[in-house]
């Protein structure tokens, strides 16, 4: 049985890929929407350019992860889509792909499905930056997830929003 989750993915048959460096933008804060797109491989993060020159990473899309779907029906992007790790990305033009989800509703439920689980991991995610300690953000991490593969931690010190020195400390303390 095919997946829901591959029905949203089918949207995206015969769209418009291109490869991608790290470090490159797919879109900047500001532009107009156009396209809806997709992570197919790699790693991409929506940032927004904050006053003291480090940006606040809102998100990051994965391989068979949409990539801002929240602006779907605004005019402009809301923060930047910048490479963390060499990606692929397909577009699809913003008429095709409602278009789309008219046309395939098992499509338009498995974007929903989607949304809906990215909304619960916002919600986690808003409870663990919420503690003060880096402990507690460990720890409500940890119930949440299991421990990263070796070599992952840096990315579990920006999910909880610490500086990946202040993660390791916490780690050696527990170690210890």
């Amino acid at each position: 049985m095919i997946s829901i989750m591959s029905k949203r993915l089918e949207l995206f048959n015969g769209a418009f890929s291109r490869k991608l460096a790290k470090g490159a933008a797919v879109f900047r804060q500001g532009d107009r929407v156009q396209s809806m797109y997709l992570v197919r491989s790699g790693a991409v993060a929506l940032e927004r350019p904050m006053a003291d020159g480090v940006p606040l990473t809102l998100h990051t899309a994965t391989a068979n992860m949409a990539l801002a779907e929240a602006s779907l029906f605004a005019e402009t992007y809301h923060c930047d889509a910048v490479v963390r790790s060499d990606a692929e990305v397909a577009s699809l033009p913003r008429p095709a792909f409602l278009d789309a989800i008219q046309r395939r509703p098992d499509a338009a439920l498995s974007l929903i499905e989607t949304y809906a689980k990215e909304v619960q991991a916002q919600r986690a995610r808003i409870e663990i930056l919420r503690r003060r300690r880096v402990a507690d953000r460990l720890d409500a991490w940890l119930e949440l997830h299991d421990e990263p593969p070796k070599g992952e931690w840096i990315s579990v010190a920006e999910q909880i929003g610490v500086s990946p020195p202040a993660l390791y400390r916490e780690l050696a303390r527990r170690r210890g």
